[in-house]
């Protein structure tokens, strides 16, 4: 156990590393390696789908032969989870990417597909701009207005941030404070505008097209005081007329005058059909009895 955490080990003096004999491994030797899967495939032996990150234990080999700009490239041995049978792939330094030898289908990847369009869109916008000058200069001119239009949006998110940023909670308090107020009185106007509008739909017709029209307080109290007063200047003897046109009330009756639907409670008899006439001397002499008529109803 002393000798467990100890930093040096002991050398005899007779040791010689000359002796030692040197482990001479081929270039071509495989080296076991743990890997995950770079993408996703599918077996070809058994259909079994292998997801991209699965790990496996690898073999790993030099490709003989085949180098990008002097970088090696490499080659892969795993065995399928499901048959175990081989697949191999290998790297890819041209694309940045693997490349798969056999034993396997590697699925579809939409992004791989758009990158190989737009390099060829770029390889065929670049021919014509080395064979028309004109069309090079149209280029540049749209990428800068391109440009500037982003460096304006950017410049006007900048600006809304910065004014975020001056808020205060109190403002921000009392902006929300006011839409609410300003949200209630909006409601309170709908609905007034609302009772308004069926008021005006109840009062405007009746059953045979014939408009309503609202009582008047005004105009009830003026002919309840057009008729007191023409019930004040009838003679006290004077009797109701029938005549088409006038008006008769009995006493004490309550009376619809025909306009705007107001009843008046009459306190004495109505007009009658002509004017009172003037006392003549034989209505006076019979309104007074004799003294012979006092004397006899006193015996």
């Amino acid at each position: 156990m002393a000798e467990r955490k100890v930093l040096n080990k002991y050398i005899p003096p007779d040791f010689d590393p000359a002796k030692i004999p040197r482990l001479r491994l081929g270039k071509s030797r495989q080296i076991k390696v743990r890997l995950m899967a770079p993408f996703s495939m599918r077996c070809e032996t058994c259909g079994q789908w292998i997801g991209k990150g699965t790990k496996f234990n690898a073999r790993k080999e030099s490709v003989e032969g085949e180098k990008f700009h002097s970088i090696q490239i490499y080659r892969f041995y795993i065995r399928c989870q499901r048959c175990a049978a081989e697949i191999t792939f290998k790297t890819d330094p041209e694309n940045v990417n693997y490349e798969v030898e056999k034993g396997a289908l590697r699925n579809f990847e939409p992004w791989r597909e758009e990158k190989a369009l737009n390099e060829e869109q770029q390889q065929t916008k670049d021919e014509e701009e080395e064979n028309n000058p004109i069309k090079a200069l149209e280029n540049r001119t749209e990428q800068s207005r391109r440009e500037m239009d982003i460096m304006d949006a950017l410049d006007e998110l900048r600006t809304q941030n910065a004014r975020g940023e001056r808020v205060a909670e109190a403002d921000v308090l009392e902006a929300i404070a006011n839409r609410g107020e300003e949200e209630e009185e909006l409601r309170r106007l709908a609905e007034e505008e609302e009772d308004e509008q069926l008021t005006k739909q109840a009062f405007q017709t009746a059953g045979g097209g014939r408009r309503i029209k609202r009582a008047c307080e005004e105009d009830a109290i003026a002919h309840e005081r057009e008729i007191k007063m023409m019930a004040v200047a009838l003679p006290h003897g004077s009797q109701p007329s029938n005549t088409r046109g006038k008006l008769t009330v009995a006493p004490n009756a309550s009376v619809s005058l025909g306009i705007k639907g107001v009843k008046v409670k009459a306190v004495a008899v109505a007009a009658a059909s002509t004017p009172p006439l003037p006392p003549t001397l034989a209505g006076m002499l019979g309104a007074y009895g004799s003294d012979n008529d006092d004397s006899s109803d006193d015996d």
